[in-house]
């Protein structure tokens, strides 16, 4: 399965943007430049698996993380003082680490007044300061590659929550809002580790040269059809090595079904 768990997300299809395709080098190397921000770990979160009821029954769920102070070992699977619940659809190398947007937080904030969102209430392990220049996920590519602290990340995909982000937020709809909202943050693996902490910079050193968004992948995931556009995106992102191979089946699938069609 390619997301933390199954849902019906063909009912979640929201609009993205994004679609240009990135076949000109003069283009490219525009886009790469207008891209090469430089982000900043505002907080490092962990947590370990804890016991808590939901709908009459005892869930046992990782995504409760709080703020670490001091320097934090980032290893291949995970962060120090972090682990989740479900290892069969959490955590891995290309599971390592959970990134999130400040910024997402104010948007959270006017779209659930009064709630309280602490540092790491999304089930994050780095929150991260992008700038606020629109969405993340539409300028984090799969295969990005960042410098942080004294370790190195790479970008591999999306999240796609499980019901378990209902459970942190008690809430049963907060998963369908979350996705709709096109702010799902990004999983990175580890490629060199090292140590990390809250004030780190988090430096672009490469990017992916097919340039599929995060944010592409998201809509390629959900998009109940696929045209020429969409056929074209998804062979760049089966070309990206750091893309799991689970995803890489399902787009797989995708395209041969949309062959049966035409």
């Amino acid at each position: 399965m390619v997301g933390d768990d199954w849902h019906d997300w063909h009912d979640l299809l929201c609009p993205y943007k994004g679609f240009e395709e990135k076949v000109d080098s003069q283009e490219w190397l525009s886009h790469w430049a207008k891209d090469r921000r430089t982000m900043k770990l505002v907080s490092v979160n962990a947590g370990q698996p804890r016991e808590v009821s939901w709908h009459g029954r005892i869930v046992t769920t990782g995504i409760f993380k709080e703020p670490v102070g001091g320097r934090v070992a980032l290893r291949k699977l995970n962060l120090g003082g972090d682990r989740q619940a479900d290892l069969t659809v959490h955590g891995g190398e290309h599971k390592a680490v959970y990134c999130y947007s400040l910024a997402h937080y104010d948007f959270w904030k006017k779209e659930l007044p009064g709630r309280e969102l602490s540092m790491g209430m999304f089930g994050e392990n780095f929150t991260i300061d992008d700038g606020g220049q629109g969405l993340p996920e539409e300028s984090v590519h799969l295969g990005d590659r960042f410098s942080v602290g004294t370790a190195e990340v790479v970008v591999t995909q999306p999240r796609l929550p499980c019901y378990k982000l209902g459970v942190r937020f008690g809430s049963d709809d907060m998963v369908k809002r979350f996705l709709a909202s096109g702010r799902t943050g990004f999983y990175v693996a580890v490629v060199r580790e090292g140590e990390v902490g809250a004030g780190d910079e988090m430096k672009v050193i490469a990017r992916e040269a097919n340039a599929v968004g995060v944010s592409e992948i998201t809509h390629l995931y959900v998009a109940k059809r696929y045209g020429e556009a969409e056929i074209h995106v998804v062979r760049r992102a089966l070309r990206v090595p750091e893309l799991p191979e689970s995803w890489k089946e399902y787009f797989r699938e995708r395209i041969r079904q949309a062959g049966d069609r035409s």
